[in-house]
């Protein structure tokens, strides 16, 4: 290991030290590019979110070194106001939990209780911008249900329904673990409801989703979804949707908005 920070940590395993590690890696013209890009501005998406500035590549070093911590101190980053402490430690649930579901380290109470823990984040509005949910739905909340045959869980309704932009992007990313296995029904499901939605995060999420099944599960699926909706579908999802269709095609379904 060459610094430090690779060296792994267990027996220090406290949110403090997690902080600590983060801090010596902070830089404040990466905070304030952060902020900005983040939309942390009045009235914007991650108002009033705060950065430190650690880069995504070393906050995940950090995160290695403390892969073992203990749900209370999962917990008190998630609970923290500086958005890397919560990417932090989104990060090791989602570490935590690919270990209790490898064949070797199998821990179903591990998984159950982390999918537990996340959701509650979630709804407590700590999982709160897009690269939060990203890093973290596919697994904590769709793996969870793929691994356990409910893709037509109305846990992904309910979510979808959400008057929180999160949640619903949440119930969207989740549907990233069934399109990876090759089922395309909750995306398809999902989509039709959030064609009004007024977010342009959603409408990149829905459409970068539909663009995945396109790819991974069925070309004519996707079509066939397209031929139905296209003409409701907001201008950004349309694009992310049909984006490795041909020219032509991409051409007729935007003609028919």
């Amino acid at each position: 290991m060459d610094s430090a920070v690779d060296a792994p940590d267990a027996a220090g395993a406290t949110a403090e030290a997690v902080q600590a590690a983060l801090a010596g890696l902070a830089s404040p013209e990466r905070a304030a590019g952060s902020a900005r890009f983040f939309k942390t501005g009045p009235g914007q998406y991650g108002e009033g979110d705060v950065f430190i500035g650690v880069t995504v590549p070393d906050t995940r070093r950090v995160v290695a070194r403390f892969a073992t911590l203990p749900p209370a101190e999962i917990g008190r980053l998630l609970a923290s106001g500086v958005h890397e402490h919560r990417l932090a430690a989104l990060l090791v649930m989602v570490r935590q939990f690919e270990v209790a579901r490898r064949p070797r380290t199998r821990d179903d109470d591990a998984r159950t209780a982390l999918h537990a823990a996340y959701l509650g984040a979630v709804r407590a509005g700590r999982v709160n911008n897009w690269d939060l949910v990203d890093c973290s739905a596919e697994w904590l909340v769709g793996e969870v249900l793929r691994e356990a045959g409910r893709g037509d869980d109305p846990l992904l309704d309910e979510l979808a329904a959400s008057g929180s932009l999160w949640e619903r992007r949440v119930a969207v990313l989740a549907t990233f673990a069934f399109i990876k296995a090759g089922d395309a029904a909750p995306i398809l499901r999902l989509a039709p409801g959030l064609l009004d939605d007024r977010e342009d995060l959603m409408h990149k999420a829905v459409g970068w989703m539909l663009r995945e099944l396109g790819k991974r599960v069925d070309r004519d699926a996707l079509t066939g979804f397209l031929d139905e909706y296209a003409a409701r579908m907001p201008r950004t999802m349309l694009s992310y949707a049909t984006e490795h269709l041909t020219a032509e095609e991409r051409a007729a379904y935007r003609a028919m908005r």
